[in-house]
């Protein structure tokens, strides 16, 4: 999706929570209930990919550019280990952008990114789960010098939440935020979804992006809308599935919040092979 003009903010409403551009809590609570049962899931209960529940989380071989399978090579083993994601969002041909990666995990696609932008260019990865951040930050400076041969690390990790990118704390402490028109690429994968606000993720990308800049982002989406009893489950939302929206309403979601023109550039069905789940309140 393309950055062209500014767009206002379109508040959150009845609306969203019935198109699924708001998910469901699990406990019955707010936002701040999603976001914890989602940080607790990646932090706590899935220690790799192994643990997963579902396939939902798959990413075909023959999706992947060549460029980015030769740079995830030289990623670190156990930020591999700790990756959720669902496709390939970063595009080749990025040198020298400012790239931002919502919901960076591990790291994966940001030290991905950070070889395909050379040293001149940047990225920052957002993510609001410790567990995930330190292991990111256990390898930032290594990955960037040793094995790419940088000067110094062009990646840094804040933790945030995508819906406030205004609102972000980097790894010294400091408060800090994602400027307006300051990023040239933002990608993501398979963290939409997880979000319990989906039209503020795409007002806030919508903000940093400069103009003309653009989205990728990989994630799980239906041919159509997914039950209430299944949008508030715990082990459905954690593994992208509760969370996934009917392909049209993200459409509208898209235009309202300013992208006039997105465009799917590669898919797959997912065959869902499930259970037995735990307690749907439970983790």
């Amino acid at each position: 999706m393309t950055r062209a003009e500014a767009s206002p903010r379109v508040p959150p409403s009845a609306m969203d929570t019935l198109l699924g551009a708001k998910i469901l809590a699990p406990d019955g609570g707010g936002d701040a209930s999603i976001r914890g049962s989602v940080s607790k899931y990646y932090g706590e209960t899935l220690r790799n990919s192994d643990d997963l529940l579902t396939s939902a989380c798959c990413t075909p071989a023959d999706q992947i550019p060549r460029a980015v399978r030769d740079a995830l090579v030289l990623v670190p083993d156990e930020v591999k280990a700790k990756y959720y994601g669902c496709g390939s969002p970063t595009p080749c041909g990025i040198e020298g952008l400012r790239v931002l990666d919502l919901g960076s995990g591990s790291g994966r696609d940001v030290f991905v990114a950070a070889a395909l932008v050379g040293e001149h260019g940047s990225v920052v990865g957002i993510d609001m789960t410790d567990e995930q951040l330190d292991v990111a930050r256990k390898y930032q400076q290594s990955y960037c010098v040793e094995t790419l041969g940088y000067e110094k690390p062009n990646v840094h990790f804040a933790k945030g939440t995508i819906e406030d990118l205004s609102s972000i704390t980097l790894e010294d402490g400091t408060a800090s935020g994602i400027d307006d028109c300051s990023v040239d690429l933002i990608i993501s994968n398979c963290v939409i979804n997880l979000s319990p606000d989906k039209n503020a993720v795409l007002t806030e990308a919508f903000r940093v992006l400069e103009n003309g800049g653009e989205f990728y982002f990989s994630d799980v989406y239906c041919d159509r809308r997914v039950p209430e009893e299944l949008r508030s489950h715990t082990q459905l939302l954690g593994e992208c599935l509760g969370g996934a929206m009917y392909t049209e309403d993200f459409k509208r979601l898209c235009h309202a919040t300013g992208f006039a023109d997105p465009r799917v550039l590669a898919g797959h069905a997912i065959e869902v092979r499930v259970g037995p789940f735990p307690n749907p309140g439970t983790v």
